[in-house]
């Protein structure tokens, strides 16, 4: 899968992207990451690439030309329909079922903006998507777009060293992770749970399920709300409720 970056801050990408899975994923051809300087495309002996908004008021808006000829220069491609994301606090959230459905794509163009806003022509010429990760504001777009990379990459079969990682994070099925623990068994009086030292897969199956059910409840009920239980889970989590209540009197 490629992954094409058009920005004002290349630099920015040189330590997150080229260290540890991302890194290797690179080197052993799984991942083509290519990050597009926006400022090599504006005119000028300054390459200016921002202006004074029309209407006026504060700050400066990222200008329309520079990133058009980025794009069409390194990333237009007429038979490749892959994504164009622009990283925006107006986007839609993002969440892994976005996660999941772009790294199933060719590649993706990703623009991270900086300064006040873009000229909205960017949105209407080239953007196919707007994503957000996270209802804030955040200085530009670059460690949005570092966030969207990592979350996708590590989705394409091979970047990670065991491919059952994926399908047992936190929210790849609608709910959060279960604990995890390694060694040493006991530290500081706390002990790894029995069953998982009980070698019998099948009760450490049932205990996991249902600790993801109960910290999914606990911390993050509105997950509970969205997501269609199986018949075993509705057991389990009926079980949970009622040991809840028992704790609480």
């Amino acid at each position: 899968m490629y992954f094409n970056i058009l920005t004002l801050f290349p630099e920015m990408f040189n330590g997150p992207l080229n260290e540890s899975m991302i890194g290797r994923a690179q080197e052993n051809d799984l991942l083509d990451i290519n990050i597009i300087n926006i400022r090599d495309y504006a005119s000028g002996k300054h390459q200016v690439t921002d202006d004074a908004p029309y209407g006026g008021g504060a700050g400066m808006v990222m200008k329309v030309e520079p990133v058009y000829k980025a794009w069409e220069d390194k990333c237009r491609n007429e038979k490749d329909s892959s994504p164009v994301i622009l990283m925006s606090p107006q986007g839609r959230k993002l969440n892994q079922e976005i996660v999941k459905d772009l790294s199933a794509q060719e590649g993706l163009t990703v623009i991270c903006g900086h300064y006040e806003g873009f000229d909205d022509r960017i949105r209407s010429s080239i953007v196919t998507d707007e994503i957000s990760i996270g209802d804030y504001v955040l200085t530009g777009g670059e460690l949005a777009a570092m966030v969207l990379i990592d979350a996708v990459a590590r989705m394409i079969p091979g970047v990670l060293g065991d491919e059952n990682s994926v399908i047992n994070d936190s929210f790849y099925n609608g709910l959060l992770d279960y604990p995890h623990y390694t060694r040493p068994r006991s530290f500081k009086g706390m002990e790894v749970p029995e069953v998982l030292l009980s070698g019998n897969h099948a009760e450490i199956d049932k205990w996991r399920q249902q600790e993801s059910l109960k910290r999914t409840l606990l911390r993050r009920p509105d997950l509970m709300e969205v997501k269609t239980l199986t018949a075993e889970e509705i057991e389990l989590l009926e079980d949970i409720k009622k040991d809840l209540k028992v704790k609480k009197r």
